[in-house]
């Protein structure tokens, strides 16, 4: 195929583009561009046992805090333990992590994760042992505890070849921990509400101002910063607080995309926003290849010449220098223009990434170009 290897906007190979329009993207709801303050998860954190796993656990001699820690569990039940005599592999140590949801009651259930911290080589099928799981305060917020899955195995035999899938150390509980102390989250009578926006943008907040005040009757809303958008409740309406959260949530508003070029050079992918504009410039595209190969030679002696029979290296250097191209790009062309005319000169994905970054260089962009 003529085109094969060349960016184009229908490519699924290396390189991806996005064009993201005005029109294409649409509105979007606050709710999903948007959250209210206090409205938050919060991070748990906990120490826990893993036991029940098959000669996978940790060692003795590595991971002495491990043995400590089964010992003080079976002192607290009546029954003593030697920590530097106790053999098992049976057991791991393992921290256990969530996050604890806005609005979560007591009783209401979590899911957790459970993280090896010793010398383990699989938790597969264990079963984590009950563990206060606690805040930055130091106050617990839940207990967890259950059978582990884990979604991925690992295998070894005794000439030490191994297969591994996923990440045996690490395992999942779904709906594992169960909330014990709820985190205070108070909405109503509130004379005022910040509406904080996932992505800061001065044009954004105040079109989302706009909207509120357009929408919802009574409302006052002000655009504070590029990231907060603050809405004056009535005392009327402070006690179906709600109800106005649900009004607002639902509202759309256009939001306010940069012009953006997202460029990850590990993969060569590439994400072009429609803002991207290009000033006048000019674009050589060509490449310089050097390839040197070593071929040996053998020499042999003449007869009865009491030579010696040697080995000579013979070294062939080749240089190709593909054609340059020039193509002129005028200024205020769109993304589809720039595709188009980097398409007639051959340029390959690896090709793109370095003219994109050299057209930057040479401040002919409009755009931010993030390297990732």
């Amino acid at each position: 195929m003529k085109n094969k290897g060349r960016f184009s906007i229908a490519c699924t190979g290396v390189i991806l583009a996005l064009l993201l329009t005005a029109g294409d993207a649409g509105a979007a709801r606050i709710k999903d561009m948007a959250y209210f303050l206090g409205a938050r998860s919060n991070a748990v954190i906990g120490y826990g046992l893993v036991v029940g796993l098959k000669n996978t656990g940790d060692t003795t001699t590595n991971t002495l805090f491990t043995m400590n820690t089964l010992a003080n569990l079976l002192m607290n039940m009546g029954i003593y333990v030697d920590p530097t005599q106790a053999k098992v592999k049976n057991v791991a140590a393992t921290m256990v992590t969530a996050k604890l949801l806005p609005f979560a009651r007591t009783g209401s259930r979590m899911d957790i994760e459970v993280s090896s911290i010793g010398d383990a080589t699989s938790i597969e099928g264990g079963t984590l042992l009950m563990t206060p799981l606690k805040g930055p305060d130091g106050k617990v917020y839940a207990v967890a505890q259950g059978p582990l899955s884990t979604g991925g195995f690992s295998a070894s035999g005794a000439s030490g070849s191994s297969v591994q899938k996923n990440f045996p150390t690490v395992g999942f509980i779904s709906g594992g921990a169960l909330v014990e102390k709820e985190v205070p989250i108070q909405y109503s009578e509130l004379p005022a509400l910040e509406l904080v926006l996932k992505t800061p943008d001065f044009t954004t907040a105040h079109k989302t101002a706009e909207a509120i005040c357009s929408h919802v009757p009574g409302i006052s809303a002000h655009a504070v910063d590029a990231g907060t958008v603050r809405l004056e409740v009535p005392p009327d309406q402070r006690s179906e607080i709600v109800g106005l959260i649900t009004k607002v949530e639902n509202l759309e508003v256009q939001p306010e995309v940069i012009a953006k070029i997202v460029v990850n050079e590990r993969t060569g992918t590439i994400v072009i926003g429609e803002h991207v504009r290009i000033a006048p410039v000019a674009v050589a595209h060509g490449s310089l290849t050097v390839q040197i190969t070593e071929k040996p030679t053998v020499s042999q002696p003449l007869p009865f010449s009491k030579g010696t029979t040697k080995v000579a290296p013979q070294t062939s250097i080749q240089v190709q220098e593909a054609k340059g191209h020039l193509l002129v790009v005028g200024g205020g062309v769109t993304i589809g223009q720039l595709i188009e005319g980097l398409n007639s000169i051959g340029a390959t994905p690896r090709d793109l990434i370095n003219i994109l970054q050299s057209i930057k260089a040479a401040g002919a962009m409009d755009a931010e170009l993030e390297l990732i």
